[in-house]
């Protein structure tokens, strides 16, 4: 065990130091340049600040990398040399009596299906950079002021590549979750399953704010828990960005956090040497319990937008089984072509159904699953919020789609196969992707409980042996059909209360597997699921469309006492009637059917939207009223949802497309005689120094959709060049972007710029830091939170 991690066993809470970018520009680091750059030119300044945290009471200093990675910094940078070499300037500033903390922050960049990188190569820049991190003596690894749960995760996995030293991974979240859509809960579950030894939240908010997004944490956890707020929220005096907190404000408001069982404390954005002392001073002499997670720690799959506990007690999951070749003609014609029209029809039809998992298995003659799996997860989690269970026998496959999700998917599934275990237990654990656990061994199926407990148990022992932990194995109870052996629900029965009351682990089955053969089988499946939940039964793979299994299902949660005042009961048959029919849960559900252009937008459906175009221009229909009486319509309704929380990123950014591909169909015909029209024009950037543009990049999108002409200038702009644009363009609004507090005050000079050459141009701010306060203060017209919310920005500014 290193040194660090005895510290997070014991019972003191740990300091760590505050913000580095401000106190270095206060040591002559000039604005806009690269404090990484900088630092390794320049390291007694970066010391200093190290060695007066140290003497405020800290007992980590983080290293002054967090834009270390080769997206932010120019071509050519030896990444691992400029990391090992800030890292060392942090050593020798701590010498042995304090920790080192590698820091390593966001790239800017999006995964697959979001953006154009894919896990691997996000992997490999982390790696890089860690390298670096570990050769500088680095004592842990620390993710800070990560949004997105897929860059998160490819940094764990980095870390594990590269070392085996303690990681942390700090999440930034606004009110409502991440930029994503990654709630506290979720971003905590990924992170437990991937065995992160510290997790927690920094930056975004002051401590204020951040208390009931902590809140949500504690009951989820058993993982040491790191709070890092800024100093309040930034406000701009004099030209200069301010944090209005004090270091005694700080400290006292930091309480909270250290009473809710906190282990790690520090501060972000606008903290000094003065607020980690105050703070320090409140953490000396507590007396840190490890938590413990309100109701112990279930299995829990989740997406990036949505977490799924399966536990004894809990809720039964149903894992829709439709997305299988076997026996459907057309979806196997379809994975055969490389096609998942089908696929993506029957996962919609499940949801709304009530699948809280999606199982996807691709295996039919002559397909290549290797590819098609990873590519139909990411089709699935560009689409929908629920998590995925990667079905193949094809260990190949379900290595390359555990690199395409990006939260925790379900592995179905690890037998007793003679190297299964040895080859797929290690990548689950990497990935933090819990795994069915089959109870086969050879060829011979074993019919008995006793068999079965045997096998599952012999499992067991060889996944201890690999280092797995068993809150990653959900066991399945190996339904096999009655009409060729009587007594296999009764063994069923017994391995699930086996298996609930000794190992305390959850059970699963194919509950179909259990009728084969035999007449009136939704009758007898649904017999089946009741006496399983009885026994314990924690999930089942089925149909979620049948109405009788899914009716005696949650009837049965409700006498098991596992349905907390009927609620799932009353929300889903309220309207029961006799005889299966009438009420809401009795009709075959259906995947949503796309009839409309402005459906198709919203639904995110492009290759149902593109025919759709073709026949209205064919039915002579113009372009300009399809653009606007359907698609720009359809895109508005899309922000709707995305404000109520019931879209997210992912949803957004496809339906954008969608609009985005009906647009340029109808881009030459708009352009052509008498349906040419200006459209109106706005400068984007991101102002100079910030290399961020993934806001100002969704915000150009939305507004092009809006049939704005959309002049991106790009990021680290300099004011003197947006105006100039601005100028040249005749655009009449301007949008800035920033994402740091040290680059924030740059919009005030395109402001400033304006007025004095006597420009009319309105000014749109936004960015992860920019308030509305902020944006007054500097004289802007209008501060955007969000994408949608500048679209609406921009039309009254260019109104007015």
């Amino acid at each position: 065990m290193t040194q660090f991690r005895k510290a997070l066993a014991g019972n003191s809470i740990i300091v760590f130091d505050g913000a580095m970018g401000t106190l270095l520009q206060a040591r002559g680091l000039p604005a806009g340049a690269s404090p990484e750059l900088w630092g390794l030119a320049n390291p007694d300044p970066v010391r200093q600040v190290h060695e007066d945290y140290l003497r405020a009471g800290a007992r980590v200093v983080t290293t002054n990398t967090f834009g270390g990675t080769r997206f932010k910094l120019p071509a050519g940078t030896d990444i691992r040399a400029l990391n090992a070499g800030l890292t060392r300037v942090a050593r020798q500033a701590a010498g042995e009596n304090a920790f080192v903390a590698g820091s390593v922050g966001p790239t800017g960049h999006f995964v697959e299906p979001l953006g154009t990188l894919t896990m691997r190569e996000l992997v490999d820049a982390f790696a890089r950079q860690i390298e670096g991190l570990v050769d500088g003596g680095a004592d842990l690894i620390i993710a800070e002021t990560h949004f997105d749960l897929a860059e998160a995760k490819a940094m764990v996995l980095a870390a594990r590549q590269v070392c085996d030293l303690p990681v942390a991974v700090l999440m930034t979240f606004e009110p409502g979750g991440s930029l994503t859509g990654t709630s506290p809960a979720t971003f905590a579950d990924t992170m437990q399953n991937l065995g992160v030894d510290l997790l927690g939240i920094n930056c975004g908010l002051g401590p204020e704010q951040m208390l009931d997004l902590a809140r949500d944490f504690m009951p989820r956890i058993d993982t040491p828990f790191f709070i890092k707020p800024n100093a309040g929220l930034p406000r701009l005096e004099n030209g200069v960005t301010v944090f209005p907190m004090g270091p005694e404000a700080f400290g006292e408001a930091m309480v909270p956090f250290l009473e809710m069982g906190a282990k790690c404390v520090s501060g972000c954005c606008g903290t000094t040497p003065a607020h980690i002392a105050a703070l320090a001073a409140r953490a000396e002499g507590r007396v840190w319990t490890k938590p413990q997670p309100a109701e112990g720690r279930p299995l829990v799959l989740t997406s990036r937008a949505r977490s799924v506990s399966i536990g004894v007690g809990l809720p039964a999951v149903v894992i829709g089984e439709r997305i299988n070749p076997t026996g459907k003609k057309a979806l196997t014609a379809e994975l055969q072509a490389g096609q998942f029209g089908e696929a993506l029809r029957l996962a919609e039809e499940q949801v709304q159904a009530g699948a809280a998992v999606l199982d996807v298995n691709v295996g039919a003659p002559m397909v290549d699953e290797a590819a098609l799996l990873p590519g139909l997860a990411k089709e699935l989690t560009a689409r929908f919020l629920c998590p995925l269970c990667l079905d193949s026998t094809n260990p190949k496959a379900i290595e390359e789609a555990l690199w395409a999700v990006p939260g925790s998917a379900l592995v179905n599934s690890i037998s007793g196969e003679p190297g299964r275990m040895e080859e797929l237990g290690p990548l689950c654990k990497l990935h933090g992707a819990p795994f069915i656990l089959l109870p086969l061994a050879g060829k011979k199926l074993p019919v008995t409980a006793t068999e079965r407990i045997a096998a599952i148990e012999a499992l067991l022992v060889k996944a201890e042996s690999l280092g797995i932990p068993r809150r990653l194995i959900l066991v399945d109870a190996l339904a096999l059909t009655v009409s060729s052996k009587p007594e296999a629900a009764r063994h069923c029965l017994e391995t699930i209360r086996h298996c609930a009351a000794v190992w305390g682990l959850p059970t699963t089955l194919g509950l179909s597997n259990i009728s084969f053969g035999l007449p009136a089988r939704e009758l007898l499946n649904a017999t089946f699921l009741s006496m399983c939940l009885g026994a314990g039964m924690a999930a089942h793979i089925s149909n979620p469309s049948t109405p009788l299994p899914r009716e005696v299902g949650l009837a049965s949660e409700v006498l098991l006492a596992r349905d907390p005042q009927a609620g799932r009961f009353i929300e889903n048959l309220s309207a029961w009637k006799y005889g299966g029919g009438e009420g809401p849960a009795a009709p075959k559900a259906q995947a949503r059917v796309v009839t409309t252009l402005r459906e198709a937008v919203v639904a995110g459906r492009r290759e149902a939207l593109l025919p759709m175009v073709e026949e209205a221009l064919a039915q002579g229909r113009k372009a300009q009223a399809i653009l606007s009486e359907d698609l720009v319509p359809g895109i508005m309704d899309v922000g709707v949802l995305y404000e109520r929380k019931e879209y997210f990123l992912p949803q957004l950014l496809l339906s954008a497309e969608t609009m985005q591909a009906g647009f340029d169909r109808l881009k030459p015909l708009l352009e052509e005689g008498q349906e040419a029209q200006a459209r109106p024009k706005i400068v984007l950037a991101t102002v100079e120094g910030d290399i961020h543009d993934i806001g100002k990049n969704i915000v150009g999108l939305m507004l092009r959709n809006h049939g704005f002409e959309v002049i991106d200038l790009g990021k680290d702009v300099s004011a003197e060049r947006i105006v100039e644009a601005a100028r040249e363009s005749g655009a009449p609004v301007i949008g800035l972007s920033a994402l740091m507090t040290t680059t924030m005050v740059r919009m005030e000079d395109t402001v400033r710029l304006l007025r004095e050459r006597g420009m009319s141009q309105k000014v749109m701010v936004g960015g992860a830091v920019v308030t509305d306060a902020f944006a007054r203060s500097i004289g802007a017209d209008g501060h955007a939170a969000d994408a949608v919310e500048a679209v609406r920005l921009v039309k009254r500014l260019m109104d007015a």
